[in-house]
């Protein structure tokens, strides 16, 4: 099953095909390289007249920015009651994934729900990047605590909150979050809800090794360690090619046995102008109304 993000006004997929995915972001148009798009495209993207900035691939890795038409640096896109910053950046991103607004609705309703019980939600969100979910889940009403290793993505997502209003609930840390959970464990600090987006490969602000295969199970664990009596929710978010979304099904629920609620998994996508669904990723959660 695939949950498309199709609330979306002021972003969209015109077009995909031949390794790319043409978007719509407000004003401006951006031509982004895409690995799931193995077709061929429909059209002819690379003449699309609107195009103010392509990303090109090196064959050496990486790649960079062509700016075809004037553009502001960086402006503000808005989805629902958020409002986030957007900027062309190293590696092709622009600051935001729009297909995680799937999982900003469902929490943020599960959190409403909570608040209007009269009960407190206290999320901790890890490999937090921009805050998309913090400044969700900050707007609904959660106190969140936002962890990740990058200075510069935190003091985003600190601009991010602003623009949308929040001014308070927000704790931002820059660390490594595997060595933040363990501390918040020895600690005792426990959480009503765990959001997480790790990467596929990487290495923390020491040198530490994170591969997504070795690591993801035995962290989920860890953080299962945090969860309160009565946790709302735990989201795992995956960006990893080829990780189905049944692996984050059952790693959940093994890690999380004993817990009683509802565990699912889904793919990520987005809605095309052409019809179709651009798979992103997929998603699992744990839910505990």
């Amino acid at each position: 099953m695939i949950k498309v993000a199709d609330g979306w006004k002021e972003y969209s997929v015109v077009a995909t095909g031949d390794g790319y995915k043409l978007e719509r972001w407000k004003d401006v148009v951006l031509l982004r390289p895409d690995p799931q798009v193995i077709w061929k495209s429909q059209r002819d993207i690379f003449s699309y007249p609107g195009v103010n900035a392509v990303y090109h691939r090196s064959e050496k890795g990486g790649g960079g920015w062509e700016f075809k038409k004037p553009m502001p640096q960086e402006w503000n896109v808005s989805y629902r009651n958020l409002t986030f910053k957007v900027k062309p950046m190293g590696f092709k991103h622009t600051g935001l994934f729009p297909e995680q607004a799937v999982n900003w609705d469902v929490t943020s309703e599960l959190i409403q729900k909570r608040r209007q019980k009269g009960g407190a939600v206290k999320v901790l969100n890890l490999f937090a990047y921009t805050g998309g979910a913090t400044v969700s889940c900050a707007k609904a009403g959660a106190e969140v605590v936002h962890v990740d290793a990058a200075k510069g993505m935190v003091e985003r997502a600190g601009e991010n909150a602003r623009l949308s209003g929040i001014e308070s609930g927000i704790r931002y840390i820059v660390d490594d979050c595997i060595k933040f959970v363990r501390r918040e464990i020895r600690r005792g600090n426990k959480y009503d809800a765990v959001i997480m987006d790790p990467p596929s490969y990487g290495r923390g602000p020491g040198g530490e090794l994170w591969k997504i295969e070795n690591e993801l199970y035995p962290f989920v664990e860890l953080c299962g360690k945090l969860l309160s009596d009565n946790a709302l929710f735990f989201l795992i978010n995956s960006y990893t090619t080829g990780l189905q979304p049944t692996v984050l099904h059952n790693i959940l629920k093994l890690c999380l046995k004993g817990r009683s609620g509802i565990y699912d998994a889904y793919e990520v996508g987005l809605p095309t102008e052409e019809g179709i669904a651009l798979p992103c990723g997929a998603g699992g959660i744990y839910i505990n109304e």
